[in-house]
């Protein structure tokens, strides 16, 4: 355990599914795990059983799907840890008109 002890490990789509189980396995291998998602009050509940285990998070709402809030992301991440270690793009984005 522990194999990501000191690492910054951002998520995106973190508030449910196979993003918040992503983070809670980051955080159990001791990641500080910076979760995104639109849906904030569903990033704090992930984040508040994530902290209750032990683990360290920083919750942030963001939209990847506005060219803005990704680049706020990245920023306040830097700012608030210097380093990203792991990056995972979990979050999908849909975008109406498009066919199958």
């Amino acid at each position: 355990m522990n194999r990501l002890e000191g690492k910054v490990a951002v998520v995106t789509g973190a508030n449910s599914g196979v993003g918040a189980a992503i983070a809670k396995l980051f955080a159990a291998e001791g990641a500080t795990v910076v979760m995104t998602a639109r849906r904030e009050a569903a990033l704090e509940e992930v984040s508040a059983q994530i902290e209750e285990a032990g683990g360290k998070t920083f919750v942030m709402a963001t939209d990847i799907s506005k060219p803005d809030d990704p680049e706020r992301l990245m920023a306040a991440v830097e700012e608030k840890y210097g380093k990203i270690d792991v990056l995972v793009n979990n979050a999908g984005i849909l975008e109406s008109g498009l066919k199958p």
